[in-house]
């Protein structure tokens, strides 16, 4: 496994990160034991999560089965970097009882410490905003953040789906503060089928020195060699996939980008996130295996060269917007 900084601090994290939204929903507790087992095992020392994973009556699940994990072993949760996020509603029902949700301090200070109990550990790494809250002020949320800092029970913050100036809003506030050091990193949509946040992400992330997280590398699984699953073994794209190949121009884009991989030899869903991996300001990929056999796939992804006539084969397939600001100035 190979190691990176997480944006500008001095936090060394591998250069995949394994998601865990399948834990609960999709993968039951032993099988998602034995794949952060595994992923240890390979060095895969970040691990992501969100309090509302497992979804429906059921959120929270996702954390304590990481929880229980961390508990069978001291070493576990010594070895892991563990990061995961507040926002979401957290009722079953769906129904949010007030300031049950959001980024109010009295929401933070109580998710905190709910994730903790799931989680079985004193503190997370990294805490994430999972979304904007447009109606909470940041002077807010840091003044929050610092006493969560002062108390332990978190050592840094990151962001979620942010937009550029929001990344810049935060971190300018945070440095008109004082005394705490911002976003660290930026968890956002990137990948070869979806560039937008090379427009004003990736470079406010740049510019103030936030990690990039790509979460849905592969594209809802559409850039992990679907055409030919269908071809060879008779296995039909699902959800956002299946949606997108019903356009047929998308479905010759996809096509023409498992022909060139086919033509290098090398496996699209592995090629698709050693693409991340060449981007500027990318910390590492998100992968969210369901199998042991997934978590193999992406770990070998890591090592994958991709020779420059692959890399200039895979931008004219997928054009991005091209440098900020020119790509939307003129």
């Amino acid at each position: 496994m190979r190691y990176t900084q997480l944006g500008r601090t001095g936090l060394k994290v591998s250069r995949l990160v394994l998601g865990t939204m399948n834990f609960g929903p999709q993968t039951d507790e032993t099988a998602s034991h034995g794949i952060m087992d595994a992923a240890l095992d390979a060095g895969i020392n970040f691990f992501d999560t969100a309090n509302v994973y497992g979804w429906g009556e059921n959120k929270g699940r996702t954390e304590k089965i990481i929880g229980n994990w961390f508990a069978k072993s001291a070493a576990h949760r010594d070895k892991v970097v563990l990061a995961t996020k507040v926002y979401g509603n957290m009722a079953a029902d769906g129904d949010a009882w007030p300031n049950h949700d959001k980024l109010s301090a009295l929401n933070i200070r109580r998710a905190v410490d709910a994730s903790l109990k799931r989680l079985q550990t004193d503190h997370i790494d990294v805490y994430q905003f999972h979304h904007v809250d447009r109606r909470t002020p940041f002077e807010e949320i840091w003044q929050a953040i610092d006493v969560l800092v002062q108390q332990g029970k978190i050592l840094y913050v990151g962001s979620s789906n942010f937009p550029g100036y929001k990344i810049a809003q935060a971190n300018e506030i945070a440095a008109r503060r004082g005394g705490t050091i911002g976003l660290v990193s930026e968890q956002c949509l990137y990948n070869l089928a979806e560039r937008r946040a090379e427009m004003e992400v990736i470079p406010a992330a740049e510019e103030y020195g936030l990690g990039v997280i790509p979460w849905s590398p592969l594209h809802g699984g559409l850039l992990g060699g679907v055409i030919k699953k269908e071809v060879e073994g008779g296995r039909r794209a699902s959800g956002r996939a299946a949606d997108s190949l019903a356009n047929t121009t998308i479905r010759a884009q996809i096509q023409a980008y498992e022909d060139l991989l086919d033509k290098h030899g090398v496996e699209p869903g592995e090629a698709a996130l050693a693409w991340l991996l060449t981007r500027p300001g990318v910390t590492g990929p998100i992968v969210g295996p369901r199998t042991a056999e997934q978590l193999e796939s992406a770990i070998r992804a890591v090592e994958l060269e991709l020779s420059d006539e692959l890399l200039s084969g895979l931008d004219e397939i997928f054009p991005g917007p091209g440098p900020s600001p020119e790509a939307f100035a003129w």
